[in-house]
């Protein structure tokens, strides 16, 4: 095994969300739109991107706590103590954000995007299709 990993971002998020303690805890919970502004050594990768699509965003969460195994799902108290590896928080180990949202606008290298739940200035490590299935 190795010790570790680099992963460099392709961009960052660009979003009117500056308090992650504001922010909704999923995109379909009234996220805003948001613009994703990309580094151009990797525009070529975005280039069949289209309005209309639904894409997964990985992000780097690098406002959130790395030393949190276990946390109450969705902040609140009343629900049990739970491993955060069978929730969604933001906080743990390695905090990675999976975000699905739809493509509202492509203007290189920016594209504007429904739902993101993520502050501004938050890292973009991946785009992905999303392949079958419901919203």
């Amino acid at each position: 095994m190795t010790s570790g990993y680099e992963i460099e971002p392709i961009g960052y998020v660009e979003s009117p969300l500056v308090d992650p303690a504001a922010a909704p805890k999923q995109g379909v919970e009234g996220a805003p739109e948001a613009t994703l502004a990309f580094r151009p050594e990797v525009v070529d990768g975005l280039r069949d991107l289209a309005a209309g699509a639904d894409v997964w965003v990985l992000t780097w969460l690098h406002v959130a706590r790395r030393d949190v195994l276990a946390v109450h799902p969705r902040d609140d108290p009343a629900n049990p103590l739970t491993g955060v590896f069978s929730t969604r928080s933001q906080d743990r180990p390695n905090p990675v954000g999976l975000h699905r949202v739809r493509v509202l606008a492509v203007d290189l290298p920016r594209v504007r995007v429904s739902d993101l739940e993520a502050v501004d200035g938050t890292p973009v490590v991946d785009v992905k299709p999303v392949i079958g299935g419901g919203r």
